[in-house]
């Protein structure tokens, strides 16, 4: 250890992980010594923040020396940086990440004693307790995340959870129709009340919030376009019409006359339902509604689909696997991986290329023969 004069501090490397460490002395707080903490990679870092708090006391300005637990500061952060500024499906997600997985393994260390063998650590016993990878990769984002935010206005040194390896990801398996499944479904769907969502999704891959967020509005049946503006979503106890997923996801799609035709058809049978309800109908300008006008909660959409699938015969797959599907089918089919991303709204076309890359050899081999074909 380095040592200093009164009121300088001192300056060590600690031996457990070779991080360097810098104490400011504060004085006394009644029987207590009050100091202050900088972590740094080298010995000239720590010094550096060393010497401007020193300045900072010796010309009267205060000096942080509040400490922080774990849980106190992803409270703090979701507070204050999360709910100002994140979709409310976001905020959801991350404050039950934190509330159900980081304060109870890390909320009593503190902040700045937290380490990548903790992480790791917290990863691994969640990997063993049988979460899902995907949930162990979405813990180590959120608290990387939230560390990013304490390093950037000096509460770290280090993101903790940065540092800290990755669980392995295993990617979900996908379990879309095929071109013969899906004429199947789409005949067992035929006259349901709901046929031509199905239509529709099974034709344009939107997710289910955006198709139950859409509106006659958004519709412009002689042009034969469809612009995605909102969609419908779950949060906690409301139903909450929230922006798209994505900057991608704001887009305009452009509808086949098949479909064209099932929202003719099904705007016919809205208008008598409405006609029916009279007084009792509220009117909510969607294009796909429960009975009455309301919308529809996605958690309820299954009660339609489900049954369509099994007249079908068909496995009993989720409702997001027609947005697979659509993707498949048309990546079968020869369409460009740039326009079958731009009709999904992904965020770039890495996502379309990762996730169905189960689909492009055959789009090689087409490519080898073409070319074959050409030069011989």
């Amino acid at each position: 250890m380095a040592r200093r004069g009164r009121n300088e501090g001192s300056v060590y490397q600690r031996e457990q992980d070779g991080l360097w460490v810098a104490t400011l002395h504060l004085g006394w707080e009644g029987t207590r010594r009050k100091r202050k903490f900088f972590y740094g990679a080298t010995e000239k870092e720590v010094l550096e923040k060393l010497f401007k708090a020193r300045a900072d006391l010796y010309r009267g300005l205060p000096v942080e020396t509040k400490r922080q637990s774990v849980a106190q500061f992803l409270d703090e952060w979701l507070e204050n940086t999360v709910r100002p500024n994140a979709r409310p499906r976001t905020y959801e997600s991350f404050e039950i990440i934190v509330r159900l997985h980081l304060k109870p393994e890390l909320g009593r260390l503190r902040l700045e004693q937290l380490t990548p063998q903790d992480v790791e650590a917290l990863l691994n016993r969640k990997r063993e307790s049988g979460l899902a990878p995907q949930t162990c990769v979405h813990i180590r984002k959120v608290l990387k995340l939230a560390l990013k935010k304490a390093v950037r206005v000096d509460q770290l040194a280090r993101n903790a959870a940065e540092l800290a390896d990755p669980p392995t990801m295993t990617r979900p398996e996908i379990h879309p129709l095929d071109d013969d499944q899906a004429r199947r479904f789409l005949a067992a769907a035929r006259g349901e009340r709901l046929e031509a969502l199905f239509v529709l999704a099974i034709n344009t891959g939107m997710r289910r919030g955006e198709l139950l967020g859409v509106r006659w509005t958004d519709i412009d049946l002689d042009q034969g376009t469809l612009r995605v503006a909102q969609q419908l979503q779950r949060i906690r106890t409301q139903l909450l019409f929230t922006e798209p997923k994505s900057k991608k996801s704001r887009r305009t799609i452009t509808l086949s006359a098949s479909v064209v035709a099932a929202l003719r058809a099904h705007r016919a049978r809205q208008l008598e339902e409405r006609l029916r309800a009279g007084k009792d109908w509220q009117d909510s300008g969607l294009v796909f509604v429960a009975r009455g006008g309301t919308p529809i909660d996605p958690g309820n959409l299954d009660r339609d689909f489900k049954p369509v699938l099994k007249a079908a015969e068909l496995p009993s797959i989720r409702f997001h696997d027609l947005r697979h599907t659509a993707a498949t089918l048309l990546l079968m089919k020869g369409v460009q991986p740039l326009t079958v991303s731009e009709l999904l709204g992904h965020a770039s076309i890495t996502i379309t290329l990762s996730l169905y890359g189960h689909v492009l050899p055959s789009m090689k081999r087409e490519a080898a023969d073409v070319m074959q074909s050409l030069l011989g």
